[in-house]
Order: structure tokens, then sequence, then C-alpha cells
């Protein structure tokens, strides 16, 4: 796991070690055990790398990697099947000089060409120089776990594992106000129609599954989709079948991220998620292995899970680290935080992750399994409850089925009126009401300035799934909008700490089949995730497995914004957006309005959030 950039240019001017040297230093948390700075013959190419060594701690096997003396490589990430892949290739002829996953990125790509990620089971971002071809290859894994970020014009072009790399290396901070307006009406981190977007203009990012070519010659930049599921779904398998493969494929992916040199623990909220990860841990005989869990712990919070995670702790002996975030911490490292994050988080939940990690760092782990990506993939969220119901409704067999009565049994409080019933018979009609709601929702805010709100009200990125059923709905926040918030915020905050996140739900063979699965599958007899709970009853406590009390990561952040501090501080931001002429003055002397985490309005909170943008 490391910090990567680069600049290309045939300005011989534009391309040196100083200027290199300044955006790998803004990286060094990502790799604070060794750099690498490397400029080609001509001048007009220069690769840098911070290394955290996980796999091979070696010398040899640090970046940037040569290879066959004609490729260059910088390599952030991990490949979890580089064994595999390492033994075809050496039955086709390659020789391999180091144990690491990195040499085998390379050798892959030096056999297969950019058809090499199609092998690749990982999380990554990398860049490959070709001497001879003189272009060069970069790639981002397929749900953009890691970052990779470029700034092109018709002079040069670079890029780096994170922003703060490329105002070092001199491109100028301009803020996106559409975005910034997105963040504030909606809380959209990114353009689902646009995913190369950011929160600063002229900085763009590779989006998920999509690698770029940069021709050295014609300086010239493409980039394409490399890989997207198949939502055909399989209305044949049985059952039984689907649950042992679900469970062999979970088992595989569990397993192969144990690969490591150093030491690895788990996150453990006490929810299904990250406690099946544990048990799959347990059956894993790896040394590297710590059986260390860390959870954030919420004394008297009513959404508190930590007596779940101590449980699910006892059962597999764990040594079992219970983390206490509190309102102080949030106002002392809020900036600290954001620093990190470069874009404003939603919500309090950030910060609590952020200790989760640092405590994980000083009890000597690495390398963190969590849970990330399975309610985007099993319909873990009430939220979808609507959308199975509303797919059910359509094909008349909503009553029939008894999945409304049986949610209803269980405490589900969602409801099914006459607005979902038109939505599952007119999808496009509704689809284009909720747009129009946004946008009214937002023009009423008197909180935001009118000439911010009239430049921007037309570019309101909300949007629906194509199609108003379960798989359609998971689709969308599996790959369009949702998982990659939490995917950035897991990076960012792990990173900053010198920690690897490794997500066992993200295995690319096991969400293809959980996609190839019926809603049935995913909804059943009124419960979410039925797949992965069935999955999961012979190896939990049944009380962890048919919980029927979902909680999200969510911290008391309600208590914690009417903590004086806080409000302060909230105020302080809500002037930076005033003075900048985002916010009315006026909204200066309104009351700070405390809110849960996962409020539908959380105001207050995105205020002091995005007036981070611009402090930095």
């Amino acid at each position: 796991m490391c910090g990567i950039a680069g600049i290309l240019s045939p300005n011989k001017n534009l391309v040196g070690i100083d200027r290199l040297k300044k955006a790998t230093d803004a990286l060094v948390h990502r790799g604070p055990e060794g750099e690498g700075h490397w400029i080609d013959e001509n001048g007009t190419v220069a690769l840098g790398h911070r290394r955290l060594a996980i796999i091979d701690l070696l010398p040899e096997a640090a970046q940037p990697f040569f290879y066959n003396d004609r490729y260059v490589l910088t390599y952030n990430g991990e490949l979890y099947n580089y064994l595999e892949i390492k033994k075809t290739l050496q039955q086709k002829g390659c020789l391999f000089h180091t144990a690491s996953d990195t040499e085998v990125v390379v050798a892959a790509y030096a056999y297969y060409k950019k058809e090499c990620l199609a092998h690749f089971d990982g999380m990554f971002a990398f860049a490959i120089w070709d001497k001879e071809e003189q272009t060069l290859f970069a790639a981002r894994d397929r749900f953009g776990e890691k970052p990779f970020y470029f700034f092109y014009d018709k002079d040069q072009f670079l890029f780096a594992s994170e922003i703060k790399a490329l105002w070092n290396a001199g491109i100028p901070k301009i803020i996106n106000h559409a975005m910034l307006y997105n963040f504030l009406t909606i809380g959209y981190t990114s353009n689902p129609t646009d995913p190369q977007e950011t929160f600063y203009h002229t900085i763009n990012k590779l989006p998920a599954a999509s690698f770029l070519i940069y021709e050295g010659r014609s300086q010239q930049l493409t980039i394409e989709k490399y890989w997207q599921v198949d939502l055909e779904e399989d209305h044949f398998i049985s059952e039984k079948a689907a649950i042992e493969k679900v469970g062999e494929l979970l088992t595989t992916s569990v397993l192969n991220r144990l690969r490591s040199d150093v030491a690895i623990g788990t996150s453990l909220s006490g929810g299904l998620d990250s406690s099946l990860i544990v048990a799959l841990c347990a059956q894993a005989e790896n040394p590297q292995y710590t059986h260390k869990s860390f959870t954030a712990s919420f004394p008297h919070f009513e959404k508190d899970e930590s007596r779940f995670a101590k449980e699910v702790a006892a059962q597999f002996n764990l040594e079992h680290y219970s983390v206490l975030p509190t309102a102080e911490d949030a106002v002392n490292e809020m900036e600290k935080i954001m620093y990190y994050q470069e874009q404003p988080i939603n919500s309090a939940s950030a910060v609590a992750q952020y200790h989760v990690y640092k405590t994980a760092r000083e009890k000597g782990v690495t390398v963190i399994l969590d849970g990330q990506g399975a309610d985007e993939t099993t319909a873990g969220y009430h939220k979808y409850y609507k959308w199975r119901w509303q797919q059910l409704y359509r094909e008349k067999n909503l009553k029939p089925s008894g999945e409304l009565a049986a949610a209803n049994a269980l405490g589900v409080t969602e409801t099914f009126g006459l607005k979902n019933k038109a939505a599952a018979l007119f999808p496009q009609f509704a689809s284009a009401m909720m747009q129009t709601q946004r946008e009214k929702n937002a023009a009423r805010n008197t909180d935001l300035n009118k000439d911010f709100l009239f430049s921007n009200k037309r570019n309101s990125y909300y949007s629906t799934p194509l199609n108003f059923d379960l798989n359609s709905v998971l689709f969308f926040n599996t790959f369009i909008y949702g998982l990659e918030e939490l995917l950035h915020l897991a990076d960012r905050n792990s990173m900053a700490h010198s920690v690897e996140v490794r997500l066992p739900y993200l295995d690319h063979q096991l969400v293809t089949f959980l996609f190839s699965l019926p809603a049935h599958f995913k909804i059943k007899e009124g419960w979410t995730k039925w797949i992965l709970r069935k999955t999961a009853e012979p190896l939990l406590p049944q009380s962890i497995v048919w919980r029927k009390d979902k909680v999200g990561f969510e911290p008391p952040q309600k208590t914690w914004m009417e903590n004086p501090a806080m409000e302060e501080a909230i105020r302080e931001g809500k002037k930076i957006l005033a003075k900048e002429g985002i916010l009315n003055v006026s909204a200066l002397t309104k009351k700070i309005r405390p809110h849960h985490a996962y409020a539908a309005e959380p105001l207050d909170w995105r205020y002091w959030a995005a007036s981070y943008l611009l402090r930095q």
C-alpha cells in the first residue's frame, strides 16, 4: 500500500526531481517506509513512489519498479491472487526476481497488455511507462478502492494518489462550485453522470474499473472502462446452491486477503458483516493474523453496538480494543481529517472510523479487514425495502408474497403508500418528480446566497436507478453512487495512519455472483441480507445473525453537535461560507440545529464540512 505520482511533458522544464519530490512528499503518510524517484533519459517522464511494504519487505521490491529494461511501474494497492497469476506466467516462461505482487503486476502487463486487468483480483491504482512505445498505461480497480487523480492540458499530464500531491506540484486549487452546491443541497460527493469530476476544477479522477493511455509522442489521452457487472439474473439456482456458493466465494476472498508479510487485524462493529469476516478469519491458519479487533464504542448511546462486538470477540477469543471517540476529538481533529479527505464528509462517522484505524496502528496492526460493501450488494439498509416491494407490487405479488407483512412483523417501520405504488407503475414519471422535488427543496433553502443558488441550480446531480427494482438500485449504489463515498472515506482515514484496509465483500467474483441472484435472495421473509445471514448461520451466534435492529456505523452526532466547542466550530465554518458568498449573512444568526448522522437534511454539519474546502 503506497502513494504514487508522475509527471509527463515534452517540456523538460516541467519535469524534474524537485517537482516530483514535492508531489511525493505530500503522500508520506501513504508510504512512510521509503521513497523512490525516476526520470527517463529524455527528461520527459518522471515517476515517483512512497512505500508502505506489505508483501515482500525486501529492497528489491521497492519502486519505481523496472522490468525487462522496458517497463517502469509505480503501484499502489494489493493483488490478492498474485501467487496464482505468477504461477501461470512462470509456466509461460516469465522469470521473477522478487516475491512481490508488484513484479506480478508489471509482468502480467508485459505479457497480456491491457487484458491483464481481467486477470487481477485486487485493489489497485498503478501506472506503467513503456519506454519502447512511449506510452503510459494506468488503471484503477473495479470498485475504486484505491484513488487515482490527474491533471491534463496541452503542456503536461500529472497523476497522483491524492489531490494534495498535484497541488504541491504546482497545479492551482480552484473550487468546483457545482460540486459544492450538490454537497450542500443533497449531500453528493461525486457526480453520478460524470465519474471523472471532483471538487476541484482541472483535477479529474480516473473512474473505477477504468484504464487510461497517455501517448507520449502525441500527448493524446484516452480513457476506457474495462469491467461491468451483468444484471442478468439466474432464476433456476436453488437456495442451497446459492448459499454454498456465497460461502465458498467469501471464504476464498478472506483467505486471499490474509496474504501479508505484516500484522493483520479486523474491524468489528458488532454487525453481521464484520462478524462474519472474523468468523472466517478464525478458520484460517495464518501467522500474520493477530486476532486483534477494533470497535468504535459510544457508551450510553442507544445505537452503540459494542456489546455485540464483545460477544463476537469473546466467541473467537480476540484481543479486542474499544475506541471511544468524543465530541472534543471531532472538533480538535476535524481539520486534520479534512486534510486527508480532500472533500467534505457527510457525518461524524468518518471521525469515528479515523480513530479506529489510528488505534489499529498504535497496536501494531498494519492491515485491517473490514466489512464494507456487503450492504450495497446484499440489500442491508432499510431503504431497500421499498424497492423490493415496488417490484413485487408491479408483478402483482406484493400481498401474496407476504413480504410486507413479514417485515412489519419484524418491527420494520418503512411504509408503502400511494406514492410507492405510483412509482412502481410509472418509474420514469416518479424519477422526474423526485428530481423536481429535490430542486425545489434546494431553492427553498434560505441559507444559501441567491447568486450562488441561481448560478448552480441547473447543476443538480440528483440521479435515480435506471429501473425501479431491487437489483437495479443495488447496482446504482454499488457502481454509480453510494459505495464510492464510503471507499474514499476508508482509504483516506486508514492511510492517514499508514494502515491498509482490505474488503472481502468486494471480491469481484463474489459481487458478480450476488448480482446474478434474484431479489428474493436478498430480501426474504422480511429479512434484509437474507443470503448473507444464511451463509453466516452455522458460524455466528443467532443473536448476531438474526438481529432485527440494523444500525449503520453511527456515532452520537446529535449529542456531539450540542457540545459548545462544536457549536462554535460550526459557526466559524458558516462565517467562512458567508464570506465567500455561499451562505447569506442571515444564516450566521440562526441557532445551530443538531441532528443525527443520517438525518434527511443535515445542513449545519454540511456547512461545517464544506467550509474546509475553502481553508486548505
